[in-house]
């Protein structure tokens, strides 16, 4: 490219890298298009006080300029502590997913807890906890089990592979990695999860249902609390606060827990989960429509009447026949 890059280096305090590119105007056009910012002609690497000395930090300064605004898009939180990935990675991601980012593995960690996003795009070397930490963190928390974490690493030897893997990683990609690559491992993994949510759908839903083979967390924490619900459901008193604190996770958490795993939010299943059985009890004529609302824990028969026609297109009063 016609550059230069020069380097000075002390053992045991650092090194620092000189690189020079020239910009000529054809690569000066087709930057500001692509990136809408002029680009750097003088590029400087020293070390991180917050990293080894055997890394080098890019000191360029990076804020994240491609906000989204549509909710509907998929969660997905980076955590990388490099500046040039994360602007790597938010050029690939930008209007396509929501994107937050955590730029060591100790704030990664505390924001999925936090957030609970759809997805999780991790380093594997960043400062105060790597890659590894974040993994199995992450996996053995009922909070954030259930999410797909993508491991990036500059390691591409089978060992590192095998090691993320072995700790419950969904997916591994080597550095440098391509943007197409990149979008096609994020939606077969949102797909996987769309084809888990109609099978959990079926479990949670049903008026009566055998337990789950518990393969795998999920199994165990969705049968936690279909036998919540099951347990309470006929308790007027009963609700979305109740759950959150028998499960033991915040409203937030909960709610996209549940709807990751199966598209449905907490409060909606607790309802759907009193009608279908107050469905059964008229079904059978074991109850007429106001002792099959107060059986489920709806005190108002109305109300119950209302939320009944909604559920299945016709009133209650009609299936007892």
């Amino acid at each position: 490219m016609g550059g230069d890059i020069s380097v000075e280096s002390t053992v045991g305090v650092g090194s620092t890298f000189l690189v020079k590119l020239p910009i000529r105007n054809d690569e000066l056009r087709m930057m500001n298009d692509e990136y809408a910012s002029p680009p750097t002609a003088l590029l400087t690497h020293s070390p991180s006080p917050e990293k080894n000395s055997s890394f080098i930090t890019h000191h360029s300064s990076f804020t994240p300029s491609h906000p989204v605004t549509a909710q509907s898009l998929p969660h997905i939180l980076l955590i990388e502590d490099n500046p040039d990935v994360v602007e790597y990675l938010t050029a690939c991601l930008k209007g396509q997913y929501q994107l937050d980012f955590a730029y060591n593995g100790q704030a990664g960690i505390e924001k999925a807890l936090e957030n609970v996003p759809d997805l999780i795009v991790s380093d594997v070397m960043m400062p105060i906890k790597d890659g590894f930490e974040v993994l199995e963190t992450l996996k053995n928390d009922e909070r954030s089990s259930h999410i797909p974490i993508i491991l990036l690493t500059a390691k591409a030897d089978v060992q590192s592979r095998l090691a993320g893997l072995r700790r419950g990683a969904d997916a591994y990609l080597s550095k440098p990695f391509h943007q197409e690559e990149l979008l096609v491992t994020l939606e077969n993994l949102l797909a996987s999860r769309r084809t888990l949510q109609l099978k959990y759908q079926q479990y949670v839903l049903a008026p009566e249902a055998s337990d789950l083979p518990a393969a795998d967390p999920e199994d165990s924490f969705l049968q936690k609390v279909r036998a919540i619900v099951e347990a309470n459901y006929q308790h007027d008193d009963f609700g979305l606060p109740q759950l959150c604190q028998k499960i033991g996770m915040s409203r937030s958490q909960l709610f996209r827990k549940m709807k990751a795993l199966t598209d449905i939010a907490p409060s909606d299943l607790i309802r759907s989960h009193r009608l279908n059985n107050a469905k059964v009890l008229l079904e059978s004529g074991a109850a007429n429509v106001a002792e099959a609302a107060w059986q489920v824990g709806f005190k108002d028969p109305s109300y119950f009447s209302k939320l009944y026609q909604e559920e299945f297109g016709e009133a209650p009063s009609a299936t007892r026949k």
